[in-house]
């Protein structure tokens, strides 16, 4: 197996997860096991050993995904999955321990953070707007209703 850096290098400008467009210096990668979608070394998941992808669960919480090194040659084997429901504060909580007390690329800890905050905060129900979207048009109607029939009478 080649080593990351060799793997990058033959990589970098072209694979299928690239999204390339003339305004834009870097360009995106949609590759699985990259944090902040940035065609970069560092984030990549395709060319390290050990990466890190966190993606929405089926209804509530977040799949936490790792690589494990020692399965490099089994592709099959390598990927553990962890879905967790628990609330925002301990899933976050869960991850960063994750990752650090198995020493697990304490580099992507910042962005695995961020990417996991970012998906429990997209899944938080919406409060709903007091008195500004529904009430305002009816509340309109039936305020001109009542005005308008006090000047018919005059």
């Amino acid at each position: 197996m080649a080593s990351s850096h060799l793997s990058w290098l033959i990589i970098r400008d072209h694979h299928a997860y690239l999204m390339k467009q003339k305004n834009i210096r870097k360009p995106f990668s949609t590759e699985p096991g990259n944090l902040t979608n940035l065609s970069s070394y560092r984030y990549s998941g395709l060319v390290h050993n050990k990466t890190i992808t966190i993606t929405p669960a089926e209804k509530k919480g977040i799949n936490f995904v790792y690589k494990r090194a020692k399965m490099a040659n089994k592709p099959a084997k390598a990927p553990v999955k962890v879905t967790l429901k628990q609330g925002p504060r301990r899933t976050l909580k869960k991850i960063s321990n994750t990752i650090k007390a198995s020493k697990y690329r304490s580099d992507l800890r910042q962005a695995a953070l961020r990417r996991a905050s970012a998906i429990l905060r997209s899944q938080r129900p919406k409060k709903p707007r007091k008195g500004k979207a529904g009430a305002a048009p009816a509340a309109a109607a039936a305020a001109a209703t009542t005005a308008a029939a006090p000047k018919k009478a005059e």
